[in-house]
């Protein structure tokens, strides 16, 4: 390019650093980073967000950190973006302390989260169980002018499912229908089954007419289909090996004979039909 009088730009630069971070290759990325910075134009906010992207896919948060502290030294303004890929793995991982010690010196330093921000914020703290992070979460991106959509509202839903808050998660799926969001099918069946399963039947019956109120559709999961499924299997079976002691304990006296049983409960309903018809046969002998 130079020996027909064409200075690389970022144009050319980026693309290239970009795919070198991507494959985990930082040190052919960073000697690209020093060819340029010799150049007039120098690097972009694309160009340090590329290597960000890079060091937090790898897991590497100090390599990321040093090229967030190099970006800003050099009087580049990191975007939602740039704090975006860290806020990506500390949801990915759990990382909760580290996600809310960022997101806190993030507003701190006058930088303004965005919609997705907030998004991976409420799916690391929902994934974790911590309600009240998360409730404070979603106060501060509605104070911002952001209102919940329709995937953090659902796992806010399901987390308050979850811990058995069922008022919370009514409130909830009612201020979705409200804002015009349609909750999912899945969201509003698991909701529906646990109201059911506590006795809040009334509120069960409120939920059913919001839902028939805005066109849905009524597919589930295959995955949920089969728990439900895997469910009533377990319940079956549990039924039928209390049915089956039962019966043991009514017709055998003899408490060595119980003792065989004790052991192999995955075996006791075949064991205890097979007593009980050893006892029937030693009857009719005697």
């Amino acid at each position: 390019m130079r020996s027909e009088g064409i200075e690389p730009n970022a144009i050319v630069y980026n693309p290239i650093i970009d795919a070198l971070g991507e494959a985990g290759k930082f040190k052919e990325a960073l000697g690209m980073m020093e060819h340029f910075l010799v150049l007039e134009s120098g690097p972009t906010i694309s160009t340090y967000n590329s290597l960000v992207k890079g060091y937090c896919k790898a897991g590497d948060l100090v390599g990321a950190s040093k090229i967030l502290k190099m970006m800003i030294s050099r009087g580049c303004v990191p975007t939602p973006t740039t704090y975006n890929y860290f806020f990506r793995y500390f949801s990915k991982f759990g990382k909760i302390e580290e996600g809310m010690n960022l997101y806190t010196k993030m507003i701190e330093s006058g930088y303004t989260p965005d919609r997705l921000t907030f998004h991976l914020l409420l799916k690391m703290l929902c994934d974790e169980g911590r309600l009240d992070l998360a409730v404070q979460v979603s106060k501060e991106m509605r104070s911002r002018g952001l209102d919940m959509d329709l995937a953090t509202s659902t796992m806010l839903i399901h987390l308050l499912c979850n811990l058995h808050k069922f008022k919370e998660a009514f409130a909830e799926f009612e201020d979705m229908i409200r804002r015009g969001l349609v909750p999912q099918y899945l969201t509003f069946q698991r909701m529906n089954d646990e109201l059911r399963k506590q006795g809040m039947t009334e509120m069960a019956h409120k939920l059913c007419n919001m839902m028939s109120s805005v066109p849905h559709s009524t597919n589930l999961p295959n995955t949920y289909v089969r728990e439900r499924d895997a469910s009533h299997a377990r319940r079956k079976s549990i039924i039928q090996k209390a049915e089956a002691m039962s019966d043991l304990l009514k017709t055998c006296s003899d408490p060595r004979e119980l003792a065989k049983y004790r052991s192999s409960p995955e075996n006791v309903v075949s064991r205890a039909n097979q007593l009980v018809e050893d006892i029937k046969r030693k009857a009719n002998i005697q």
